[in-house]
């Protein structure tokens, strides 16, 4: 064989390979554009959405429909990034069942890593939620418990506190809760001595610095006018459907507009995550069928 052929050889190798590793580039670019904008899967860790969702679903969640952002941290990191939300077709409203940033525990400014939340979105801008005997009740209307949700027989009553529960201070218990309002940019809040600490962090949440000085509420340096904060964006209050064993708004507080992630869409497999893959035979087994395919209402 001439060395022109060998040379002739080594050149279709080098394009295969070429084409080869090109073709990766492309796919890892588009499935990266693919997660980021508009699709996303989602894997059900807890049971606080049974049973609507059960531990061991898989979910695809939509990005899009409500807005989405650029990354919001650095991929496999707990380091966040600065983000952009771009617009969406709708905003969320009750009923929907929703993906979202973490926005923290009640009493801190933000969550230490990056989680991912799945709840139903029972409260929007300028609702007005109450739990009465575990019965929610949206702007002074009964909402009919979620289909498939769950109930525990024992009740809270009303006065046995919580200590832990949202809005620090209130009173309430996750069985008896409310009325509370829940905040939508442009209201306007009174904040004095009084409820100084059930708003504290919220304020801090949207930027802003807060200090109690004597009787005086001081915003950025500089004395609160009138008293009165002006909220700066749309809030939600989320639940499980599992309600009672469920930790969200209920604990946590209100979900800005900027931490929604997406909406659930259907669950594309399912199977009993308490069986670990030296059982796959056993695991295989466990495969939900009824449920793959299954829109998520």
């Amino acid at each position: 064989m001439n060395s022109s052929s060998k040379d002739s050889k080594n050149g279709k190798k080098k394009n295969r390979t070429k084409e080869f590793t090109d073709a990766l580039i492309y796919a890892a670019i588009v499935a990266f554009f693919i997660k980021v904008f508009f699709f996303e899967a989602y894997r059900i860790p807890t049971g606080s959405m049974e049973n609507t969702l059960l531990v061991g679903d898989f979910l695809i969640v939509t990005k899009f429909t409500y807005g989405s952002t650029t990354p919001r941290n650095i991929p496999f990191t707990d380091v966040r990034l600065p983000f952009v939300k771009l617009p969406g077709f709708k905003d969320p409203k009750a009923g929907d069942v929703v993906v979202f940033d973490y926005p923290g525990d009640r009493d801190v400014l933000q969550s230490p890593v990056v989680l991912n939340y799945i709840k139903r979105c029972v409260g929007t801008p300028g609702d007005t939620i109450q739990v009465i005997n575990k019965q929610l009740y949206r702007n002074g209307e009964m909402v009919p418990d979620a289909p498939n949700g769950q109930r525990f027989n024992s009740t809270k009553a009303p006065g046995e506190v919580e200590p832990d529960i949202f809005p620090k201070g209130s009173g309430w218990n996750k069985d008896n809760y409310g009325p509370l309002y829940i905040p939508k940019e442009g209201d306007k809040v009174s904040i004095d001595a009084r409820n100084y600490e059930q708003w504290k962090v919220f304020v801090e949440r949207e930027g802003h610095d807060i200090r109690l000085d004597g009787e005086s509420i001081v915003v950025d340096g500089a004395p609160l006018p009138n008293g009165e904060y002006t909220v700066e964006r749309n809030y939600y209050f989320m639940m499980g459907d599992n309600r009672d064993n469920s930790a969200d708004s209920r604990y946590w507080g209100f979900v800005a507009d900027d931490d929604i992630v997406g909406q659930a869409l259907l669950i594309y497999w399912s199977w009993d995550p308490s069986i670990g893959f030296d059982e796959f035979f056993e695991l295989m087994g466990s495969v939900r069928w009824d449920r793959i395919g299954m829109l998520i209402h």
